[in-house]
């Protein structure tokens, strides 16, 4: 595509943005989606190429919380694996199958994960007696939402950060941080079949991905620097917004009744 110097100035600054906000609660590709569409990017070029720059933004916040010590990527080789595997599937079905019900169903969960940080001030503190075992975590949830990301993809971050925390015991911080490198692996095992299928723009896809890639890495910092006070109503803004935004994107005609 022929986009000029300052289409493609703001979609690097929007991804800068994206990126910073899905290190620390999720939901960058509310920001990076529109505007690509917006910048007249065809729809299935656009989730290919959002794919392309999140996989960076989602590989730096990994990186960093990897070197700060807040991951164990052995510890954590199971749920990597069973992510891939979920993502891989849901790319592939999502190609004959009719996402409806997940459209239906996500802004329900992503609403009631935001009531449930809200009104659980313990939440996310950590320390409990794990729900389930590592195994059955990396099997269920790690295939599960890898699944949803590869086949749909909203909310993503939030469905990891709540099972991490209200199944696993862990701390929101831990939790967040464990959250971005199952989030990088969804995004890349769902990019690699958009590679297959030669949907990506490279160009504005990597000048997006720099711009990712330095907010991830700040929004990470923010995680480590400012801890679960930060986090917890960035999830729950972060969350209740995305809902908001599916809801009236499924049902336009509230917004007409309302305006």
């Amino acid at each position: 595509m022929d986009l000029s110097w300052d289409i493609i100035g703001i979609l690097f600054l929007v991804a800068g943005l994206a990126g910073f906000i899905d290190a620390i609660a999720g939901g960058g590709g509310m920001l990076t989606v529109p505007a690509l569409l917006a910048a007249g990017v065809p729809p299935a070029q656009t989730l290919a190429t959002n794919k392309l720059q999140s996989s960076f933004g989602s590989f730096s916040a990994s990186l960093y919380f990897v070197r700060n010590g807040l991951v164990n990527l052995k510890s954590m080789r199971l749920a990597i694996g069973c992510t891939f595997a979920g993502s891989a599937i849901g790319a592939l079905l999502v190609q004959v199958m009719d996402a409806g019900l997940l459209t239906n169903l996500i802004p329900v969960m992503l609403v009631a994960i935001s009531l449930y940080f809200l009104f659980a001030p313990e939440a996310g503190k950590g320390g409990g007696e794990p729900k389930i075992s590592e195994a059955a975590f990396a099997f269920t949830v790690g295939t599960g939402i890898g699944f949803y990301d590869g086949f749909f993809g909203p909310g993503t971050g939030s469905l990891f950060t709540i099972c991490f925390v209200v199944l696993a015991q862990l701390g929101i911080i831990e939790a967040t941080a464990r959250t971005k490198v199952l989030n990088f692996t969804s995004n890349l095992a769902a990019l690699l079949f958009f590679i297959l299928a030669g949907l990506p723009i490279w160009e504005i896809g990597l000048t997006m991905a720099v711009g990712g890639f330095i907010g991830a890495r700040m929004g990470a910092k923010v995680v480590v620097t400012k801890g679960r006070k930060f986090i917890r109503p960035m999830v729950v803004i972060v969350s209740m917004t995305m809902a908001i935004k599916l809801l009236l994107e499924q049902n336009p005609q509230w917004f007409q009744s309302v305006f």
